[in-house]
C-alpha cells in the first residue's frame, strides 16, 4: 500500500508543488500552520527518522538543504523552523519522513 506522499510523487494525488528534483519534492501543506507552511519529502520511502538507516545521510542532508533554499525562495528571511514528527506521540500522521517548514510569522518557544 502507498503513502499519501507516494501517491503525491506518482501524481495520482494533486498537490501545489513547489520544487522537484531526482531526491525529493516540496508540497505545500494543505492545513497550514503559518502563512508559509511547506513540506520536504524524499522521494525514497523512509518511514520515520528514527528508522533511517546510514546510508541515507546524503539524502537526509539533501532534505535540509533543499528546505533552505526553498525558504530562501518564499522570502523567508526572517527565520523559519523546521519540524520532523517521529512516531504517534510527536503527532506523526504519515508513515513516510517529511519535515515541515514553518515561517512568515513570529514562533513561540516552547513549540508543543
Amino acid at each position: 500500500m502507498s503513502t499519501l506522499f507516494e501517491k503525491i510523487i506518482a501524481r495520482e494525488i494533486p498537490a501545489k508543488i513547489e520544487h522537484e528534483d531526482d531526491q525529493c519534492i516540496v508540497i505545500h501543506d494543505i492545513d497550514p500552520q503559518a502563512p508559509t507552511h511547506f513540506l520536504v519529502i524524499p522521494k525514497q520511502l523512509i518511514p520515520r527518522l528514527a528508522e533511517a538507516p546510514a546510508e541515507n545521510q546524503a539524502v537526509l542532508g539533501h532534505l535540509l538543504l533543499t528546505a533552505a533554499a526553498v525558504a530562501k525562495k518564499l522570502n523567508l528571511e526572517g527565520g523559519f523552523r523546521i519540524v520532523i514528527n517521529n512516531g504517534k506521540d510527536a503527532g506523526e500522521s504519515v508513515p513516510h519522513l517529511h519535515v515541515h517548514v514553518l515561517g512568515g510569522r513570529p514562533m513561540a518557544w516552547p513549540p508543543g
